[in-house]
């Protein structure tokens, strides 16, 4: 099934929607200033060594210091392959000691961002590995005879000791020349990233990821894609310029757009964004899922909702459950949620039933291209997966913690905020002896000091012998008032 790709651009920021039959699947943005640092590679300095956790923080000149874990560090290669104890990492790293690293995980939340000295360049059919002499075939690449067909053609090409390769899923269709076109440029870029070695001093950038715009033509297109359609012009010259050079399969799939509609709103991926910030999620059927993102994990809970169009019970729960399979497939690619996944089913009685709406489960992750492992139902019912997180979520890129609720998602009602100034006009008459308080709050909250809750503010008044007044702010939210003292 073809897959369009749209990019819409400005000076500030690039998105990208993957659209599957008008609707969009997947959702990828960068900003000017918040550009993603996975791919990219640093000479790095080792500022703390942690041999209780097998970690060491690495200065690589972001806001806060990089993590590097000992299983990173591509020394314990063979020791992982052969599965003899790691090499501890106050034996391998020690503090001032200068590091070529790569980000693996751009920096999340509070966490810095994730290294590897497992050096990886990703090109259009081959990611060159410059510190691992061996070839390897992508798992998607399906046929034992043809991995080893793939694998032999490289060996042939690369024709070279230095370094190693994995055969991405487009190499299937490439020819001898595309892939030594691939190799050849790969290989002169680790040159330069060496020459730019001996000319710096850490911490300092080695290597940047490509923008996102060449990443979608290396990374997001593939044979099916149908049409690219970009609506800068500056950046289709660039992408068509990139392409004639790294994929010239693609180039008569890129175009222009220059209607007067802007782009995203031909495929209404606005109203999808919207509708990705928000819990709720509405299924055709009348169910609905709700989604809660934390920082341990996220969770999805299933529910029928208003759908009643079953035969029974059973098949009415069956039916949802389905439809939800493929919905939390596609909210997983669209909000970008990684890390630990858990998924509340509806309760089945039928085996047969759960083990058909996993199996839709799984049909529906295998178009996701980022590294997924599914577990069937535990004995409480619920499904756990693993979405492997490499960026920020939707959310966490578009969104920041409320301020009025102090990120805990929910505010106090009126009449909790009530007694709370109730009983700081206690505590500040202990202390003081005005001649008045006055109490400045929201419109609800003042509401209900005039109507359900006058008694008890005329009872307080009356036991501190103190005069209470009330002032509406219209700027204040719910929970916020000042008591003011004359």
């Amino acid at each position: 099934m073809s897959e369009d790709i749209l990019i819409n651009v400005t000076p500030f920021e690039t998105r990208v929607a993957l659209v599957e039959q008008g609707q969009v699947q997947e959702l990828h943005v960068e900003r000017s200033i918040q550009r993603g640092y996975v791919g990219n590679i640093y000479l790095g300095k080792v500022v703390r060594v942690l041999p209780g956790m097998q970690s060491a923080f690495i200065e690589i000149g972001l806001e806060r210091a990089a993590f590097i874990h000992v299983a990173d560090l591509r020394q314990n290669r063979k020791e992982r392959i052969e599965g003899s104890p790691a090499t501890p990492i106050e034996k391998l790293l020690f503090e001032g000691q200068s590091l070529i690293v790569q980000v693996t995980k751009d920096p999340i939340g509070t966490k810095g961002a994730r290294l590897s000295t497992q050096i990886s360049i990703a090109g259009r059919m081959l990611v060159y590995l410059p510190y691992d002499p061996h070839i390897g075939v992508s798992q998607k690449i399906d046929g034992e005879d043809n991995r080893q067909q793939l694998k032999e053609r490289v060996q042939r090409i690369a024709n070279s000791e230095e370094g190693g390769f994995i055969v991405r899923t487009q190499a299937e269709i490439a020819t001898d020349e595309e892939l030594q076109t691939d190799c050849v440029y790969l290989k002169k870029l680790w040159g330069i990233i060496l020459q730019r070695l001996k000319s710096q001093g850490a911490p300092s950038t080695l290597y940047t990821e490509l923008h996102l715009h060449q990443r979608v033509l290396r990374d997001v297109a593939h044979p099916n894609t149908g049409k690219i359609i970009v609506d800068s012009r500056m950046v289709y010259q660039q992408m068509l310029e990139w392409a004639d050079v790294y994929t010239p399969a693609l180039v008569d799939r890129i175009y222009h757009h220059s209607g007067s509609r802007p782009l995203f709103d031909t495929v209404r991926a606005e109203e999808e964004i919207q509708r990705a910030l928000s819990r709720r999620v509405d299924l055709k059927s009348g169910g609905y899922l709700i989604i809660d993102q934390t920082e341990a994990l996220t969770t999805v809970d299933v529910n029928t909702g208003g759908y009643v169009g079953g035969r029974n019970f059973g098949d009415t729960i069956f039916k949802t459950n389905l439809e939800a399979s493929v919905a939390i497939a596609r909210q997983l690619r669209l909000r970008n949620l990684g890390g630990i996944i858990i998924l509340d089913f509806i309760d089945m009685e039928h085996h047969e039933h759960r083990e058909s709406v996993l199996e839709e489960l799984r049909n529906a992750l295998a178009k996701d291209r980022t590294r997924i492992t599914i577990s069937g139902f535990s004995q409480l019912g619920l499904v756990e997966m693993t979405r492997k997180r490499t960026r920020e979520s939707l959310s966490n890129l578009l969104c920041e913690p409320c301020p009025t609720c102090q990120s805990r998602g929910s505010v106090l009602t009126a009449r909790s905020v009530c007694y709370e100034i109730l009983r700081e006009i206690l505590r500040e008459a202990r202390q003081f002896n005005p001649k008045e308080f006055r109490v400045l709050a929201s419109q609800d909250v003042v509401d209900l000091f005039l109507e359900e809750e006058s008694q008890h503010l005329a009872q307080t008044g009356d036991f501190i012998g103190k005069s209470i007044s009330l002032e509406v702010d219209s700027l204040y939210s719910q929970e916020q008032y000042d008591i003011i003292l004359f």
